[in-house]
């Protein structure tokens, strides 16, 4: 399966120290199965940091070849997938919190950290909260590479 990377430079080799936390599924390397998708977040990438060119780094993970991977998989937004990113998101909280080596899911809509405070705060329940969260495209999967193990699997096309 091809992944796709958007950054504002071509990334030759992952670097999870370079990684920032606190991020859906936690400190780790962020590809998406749609070309598109990373393309968009390479632009944002390069306006956002105002330096380099956008840049769709390329993938090839077997899937079928997850040997000692421990992959936690969420079909669809839902509350396990709503609390699983809030707990990743919370900087008050020791992390890592999980010790998935990949997990895929739902990417959270970009007003995330709004919508976290607003449950957390109590205005909002669960049910509106994962409404909320909802990439406002539709249904967008990510997949998070979170241990060199897990990246070890990957291979830079």
């Amino acid at each position: 399966m091809k992944l796709y990377h958007g950054s504002n430079i071509e990334i030759m080799q992952p670097d999870l120290l370079r990684s920032k936390p606190f991020k859906d599924f936690g400190q780790g390397f962020y590809l998406s199965p749609v070309y598109e998708q990373a393309a968009k977040r390479a632009k944002q990438m390069t306006e956002l940091l105002q330096e380099g060119s956008p840049v769709v780094s390329v993938f090839e993970w077997n899937e079928q070849d997850t040997t000692g991977l421990n992959i936690k998989v969420f079909d669809d937004y839902c509350s396990e997938w709503a609390e699983f990113v809030l707990a990743n998101r919370d900087r008050d909280r020791v992390h890592p919190i999980h010790n998935h080596d990949i997990v895929i899911g739902p990417i959270a809509d970009d007003g995330v950290t709004y919508q976290l405070r607003r449950y957390r705060e109590g205005d909002i329940t669960m049910e509106r909260l994962i409404e909320e969260l909802k990439y406002a495209k539709g249904l967008t999967i990510q997949y998070f590479f979170g241990t060199e193990r897990a990246l070890s699997f990957l291979n830079k096309l």
